[in-house]
C-alpha cells in the first residue's frame, strides 16, 4: 500500500531543498557578476587614471601642492576623482580592496597632502559653504589606511614616515610627462 502522507512529506522536502539550493546559486552567481563589474569598473578607472587629461590634472595638483600653493589649485579633478571613487567604495558598487590595490597609495598621498601642512580641503569647504565637500574622499583614505594597516600588521607605522611616502608620490606625480 502506497502511504500519500510520507511521499507528500518527501515531495515537500525535496522542494524546499531545490528551492534553498537555487537560492544558493543565484546569490553566488549575483556575488561573482558583482565583483566582475567592479574589477571591470576600477580597470576602467584605472585607464582614466593614466589618460593624458587626468595625467596632465595630476601632474599639476602635485606641483602645487609640493610648493604648499592652495590658491594656485584651480583643478580640483584629481579630488574630484578620488570623491567618486570614495562615493562609489562606500556604496559597494566598487570593491574596497581593489580599489585598495588599483589606488592606495594615491589616494592617501593627496589626501594627506591637501590635509598637511595646511588642511587644504577645510579651507575649500569654508570657500564653497559646504562641510561636505570631499567627505568621501576622506572617508576612502580612512578605509586604504585601514587596510594598509590591516595588510602590513606590524610592519606599518604612522608618522614621519606617512609624510615622505606622500611627498615621494607627489614627486613623481609632479614630473609625469604627458603626451
Amino acid at each position: 500500500m502506497v502511504n500519500f502522507g510520507t511521499i507528500a512529506l518527501w515531495t515537500t522536502g525535496a522542494t524546499w531543498a531545490l528551492a534553498i539550493g537555487t537560492l544558493l546559486a543565484l546569490y553566488w552567481q549575483t556575488r561573482q557578476a558583482g565583483q566582475l563589474n567592479s574589477a571591470n569598473a576600477v580597470i576602467t578607472l584605472r585607464e582614466r587614471f593614466d589618460s593624458p587629461r587626468m595625467r596632465r590634472a595630476r601632474r599639476q595638483t602635485s606641483q602645487h601642492l609640493l610648493k604648499n600653493d592652495l590658491g594656485d589649485i584651480t583643478s580640483l579633478e584629481v579630488l574630484t576623482f578620488f570623491e567618486l571613487i570614495g562615493a562609489q567604495t562606500s556604496r559597494k558598487i566598487l570593491d574596497e580592496e581593489m580599489v585598495w590595490e588599483a589606488f592606495g597609495g594615491w589616494i592617501t598621498s593627496y589626501y594627506g597632502a591637501m590635509r598637511s601642512p595646511v588642511d587644504r580641503i577645510q579651507q575649500l569647504r569654508e570657500l564653497a559653504h559646504d562641510p561636505l565637500l570631499f567627505h568621501k574622499l576622506e572617508w576612502l583614505s580612512q578605509r586604504i589606511t585601514y587596510l594598509d594597516r590591516k595588510q602590513l600588521g606590524a610592519l606599518y607605522s604612522e608618522g614621519t614616515s606617512a609624510l615622505d611616502e606622500n611627498r615621494l608620490y607627489l614627486t613623481r606625480e609632479a614630473s609625469l610627462e604627458v603626451e
